[in-house]
């Protein structure tokens, strides 16, 4: 079950990278550009390495393809050459008087030219007056010492001078590439002088341009990590900011059925934390996952072609960097995953107090509320110390590898230069490549880490994404008939919640006409509510259908159909902005007057002129600061602004005094008069004149009738008014 989850967040990352095709263009060109950063860093420890050889202990001479050579020392070399070799020599070389000075020369005949020089300068160098070799030969061949060995040879026959260069050929089989080396450096570095050339300078002028080379390559690799890290973010806030407007597209689209499924809290941390999650995510997958791949294998292959005998470090290094890896995933996963719901939890927590201070004041609860906020707090703030904990533990072990890693390079690289095997300057150049392969693989196990809270939150976000909302607009929208007089019309109207076994709306039918006022009243519970949210489609009908000016409301438009919606809700909601804002929020390009007559008919006005800044008075997020009935009234004088053909008012005039109720329900008879009228109520008085007023008992119509009516034939409605209004009242009445 869990490889199936992890699978299934492996895929949801896919599914969220379709939101990149729009930054495609910049993803190759940071592609390229960490080719070429990666080129240029494994470049670096190549020039290191060719410093410490060529350029301190070649003295800057590169090989022993001279620049300039003495003819009389090529012609002691020609006698050890195959005649291939003094071919290509001479094919390369210029004779300028008494010199070779070098042309141009291709990469692969200067490799084999370098071969056969060396060995030749081994024999000749071996041969030297007062050399060990020189003085064995010579008496071997009982030959006087003021004898010149090599031009003895000289004038031997081609036959014996063969089968001399074969037996001293044979005798430097040997001796190892780098002995050979350093050996036929030293030659050169005698033709140099004896040439008159200033060694020092060339010696400085080598390790002057290789650091200038070294410079050029870390401003490159410097530019180029800019500007990857800089694409690497837009295309990262890119992402983020298409998945913030999908989601909040998506969210916008939910019925009250997709709400109820999704906590606001949890909407609200998967629109900003999650979303952040994958942007960090993202910058590192282009910065470092990317790149680490690319770093590594260069890597592994300058090391073969530095030393296969210590490529066996490498591997030991990454085998150890591994298992620390899998020890670290296999404890902290799980703390990873849990990160996103212990987060959500404490908004959830936190959103509940700051909402609810009055009545935790009200009923001396703080202890309580306090100690939910520190157990949530707690719990999160254990599990990060302890993912914390295993990162903080995972790179001192990680330097510690490295380390190590270095030491044993040094340890084995001293054996390969002691026997000849290896210079300095790969010892260091090997060390370098390690730390690149070894940062590498730490780079990717940093992502490795992230990762999983990173595909807990694509999984959360997508979940929002694929979430199909139960209520979708039809494709083919029908639009009612002009001049058709407006109702709302309600046909054996069933209704249950999603998940749930037994309605709460139970074949409810009836006509609510233009010009009247048709209340709806009944214990608590009795789906009052409920009722008036299928007409504006907040939830579908579970059987029936609800029409609105002759249409069913499923085959509106939904926007079409809240344009003609004038809604109140049972607890006033008003908006950041000011009074004129909230009053004009169905209809933004209404003239002034219009909103001044809303306020009035709404009873704002004295309010609202008692303000300092009158309409243009701020109000706070959620009208905190103002009272429960001033935010009603604004809500309703914001529905009467709109105009709409239906007014549902849901209980909303609750908050109102009497006095102000009923001027408030006067005034709006009178505006009113060419539109439908709905409205829930819990107090008799609100609906005593209203034309039809419709009686619920657990989901189902037990009268419809004016008020008199009822107090005849409805024996809920009679207990309901016995419970609210005096006998004289009812008399009265």
């Amino acid at each position: 079950m869990d490889r199936e989850l992890e699978q299934e967040r492996k895929t949801t990352m896919l599914k969220l990278a379709k939101y990149m095709k729009k930054s495609a263009g910049m993803i190759i060109l940071i592609v390229i550009l960490l080719f070429v950063q990666a080129y240029c860093d494994l470049a670096l420890p190549g020039y290191t390495s060719n410093i410490v050889n060529i350029g301190i202990q070649q003295s800057g001479i590169e090989d022993v393809v001279a620049d300039e050579i003495r003819s009389e020392s090529a012609e002691k070399l020609f006698l050890f050459m195959t005649a291939y070799d003094v071919k290509l020599f001479q094919n390369h070389y210029e004779l300028k008087e008494n010199r070779y000075v070098l042309g141009t020369i291709s990469i692969n005949d200067r490799e084999q030219l370098n071969t056969a020089m060396s060995k030749a300068i081994m024999i000749v160098s071996g041969l030297a007056e007062g050399t060990e070799q020189n003085i064995s030969i010579k008496a071997q061949m009982q030959l006087p010492e003021d004898v010149n060995l090599l031009d003895m040879l000289a004038f031997l026959p081609e036959e014996k001078l063969a089968v001399t260069v074969s037996v001293l050929m044979s005798k430097i089989e040997d001796v190892p590439e780098v002995i050979a080396t350093q050996n036929a450096i030293t030659y050169i570095k005698e033709e140099y002088k004896a040439l008159g050339i200033n060694i020092d300078k060339l010696q400085q002028n080598y390790i002057l341009w290789s650091g200038i080379k070294m410079l050029g390559l870390a401003l490159v690799i410097m530019i180029t990590a800019v500007i990857v890290t800089f694409l690497s973010c837009k295309v990262a806030a890119a992402l983020s900011r298409d998945l913030r407007v999908n989601v909040y597209k998506k969210v916008m689209s939910f019925s009250n059925a997709e709400f109820n499924k999704f906590s606001t809290a949890s909407l609200i941390t998967r629109n900003t934390n999650d979303i952040q999650q994958i942007q960090m995510f993202m910058t590192m997958i282009f910065r470092i996952v990317l790149y680490a791949p690319i770093l590594g294998i260069g890597g592994v292959i300058k090391v073969i072609n530095t030393n296969v005998s210590m490529a066996w470090i490498i591997a030991l290094a990454v085998g150890l960097i591994l298992t620390l890896v899998l020890v670290l995933l296999i404890v902290a996963m799980p703390k990873f995953k849990k990160l996103q719901v212990l987060i959500d939890r404490l908004n959830q927590v936190t959103r509940e107090i700051l909402t609810g201070i009055p009545v935790i004041r009200a009923f001396s609860t703080q202890k309580h509320e306090e100690k939910r906020f520190e157990d949530a707090n707690q719990i999160l703030t254990k599990t990060n110390l302890f993912v914390n904990r295993c990162m903080a533990f995972m790179m001192p072990a990680m330097m510690l590898i490295m380390n190590g890693i270095t030491l044993l390079i040094v340890y084995k690289g001293a054996y390969g230069v002691d026997n000849g095997d290896m210079l300095v300057g790969d010892i260091m150049a090997f060390i370098q490549y390690a730390m690149q392969i070894i940062m590498s693989f730490l780079m990717l196990t940093m992502m490795s880490i992230m990762m999983p809270r990173a595909t807990v939150s694509a999984s959360r976000i997508n979940e929002i994404l694929v979430t199909e909302p139960t209520i979708i607009n039809p494709q083919n929208p029908k639009i009612p008939k002009k001049f058709v007089d407006s109702s709302v019309v309600f046909k054996n109207v069933s209704f249950s919640y999603p998940g749930a076994d037994e309605n709460v709306l139970d074949n409810i039918s009836f006509t609510a006409k233009k010009g009247e006022t048709t209340a709806f009243i009944g214990s608590t519970g009795s789906g009052k509510s409920t009722l008036i949210n299928l007409v504006p489609r907040f939830y579908d009908v579970t059987a029936g259908e609800v029409l609105v000016d002759g249409v069913n409301v499923k085959d509106y438009d939904k926007n079409e159909l809240c344009k003609r919606l004038g809604y109140v809700p049972q607890k006033g909601v008003l908006f950041s902005g000011t009074i004129d804002s909230n009053l004009r929020y169905g209809c933004e390009d209404a003239p002034k007057e219009v909103i001044q007559k809303a306020a009035e008919i709404a009873q704002s006005i004295d309010f609202i002129n008692e303000k300092e800044d009158g309409f243009d008075s701020p109000i706070a997020q959620g009208g905190t600061n103002v009272s429960g009935g001033q935010k009603q009234r604004l809500s309703i004088g914001r529905a009467i602004a709109k105009n709409p053909h239906i007014y549902i008012f849901d209980d909303s005039f609750s908050a109102l005094d009497f006095k102000t109720d009923i001027t408030l329900r006067k005034a709006l008879k009178e505006e009113t008069k060419d539109a439908v009228t709905l409205i829930v109520a819990q107090r008799i008085s609100t609906i005593l004149h209203a034309e039809q007023i419709v009686v619920l008992d657990e989901g189902q119509v037990a009268g419809i009738g004016t008020h008199k009516e009822l107090l005849k034939t409805c024996d809920v409605y009679k207990q309901i008014a016995d419970s609210q209004l005096s006998k004289e009242e009812l008399a009265h009445e």
